[in-house]
């Protein structure tokens, strides 16, 4: 059975980031709230973001909730934020593999893969 993970790198200063807020959604017509995770001090979260019976084929979305993060570090940033929450619609064509999606960003810009 595969497994959904994340991990976040803030690019800007040169490590992972902790404590953001993750809710994860199964983005078919409608979109479902599956769950809410935090990152830990490595920028992942303790536990795959879903695994076993519960991971299978289908669209789905990560809102990464970034602006909260980057507030608690105390830049100064100008307001709005230019980036607030990262959302990245992507497809699950088998729930038997594993999946990663990493996000690398910074206040003003983002990037993610495919990861292993």
């Amino acid at each position: 059975m595969g497994k959904l993970t994340t991990h976040i790198l803030d690019v800007s200063a040169g490590k992972p980031a902790a404590q953001v807020r993750i809710d994860l959604y199964k983005a078919e017509q409608t979109a479902t709230k599956l769950r809410s995770l935090t990152t830990n001090r490595d920028g992942r979260c303790d536990e795959p973001l879903l695994s076993g019976c519960d991971f299978v084929a289908g669209a789905y979305a990560l809102e990464f909730h970034i602006g909260d993060y980057f507030d608690t570090l105390g830049l100064s940033l100008p307001t709005p934020k230019f980036i607030d929450v990262v959302v990245i619609r992507f497809g699950v064509a088998d729930g038997d593999i594993n999946y990663h999606v990493p996000l690398l960003v910074s206040p003003y810009g983002y990037s993610t893969y495919r990861g292993s």
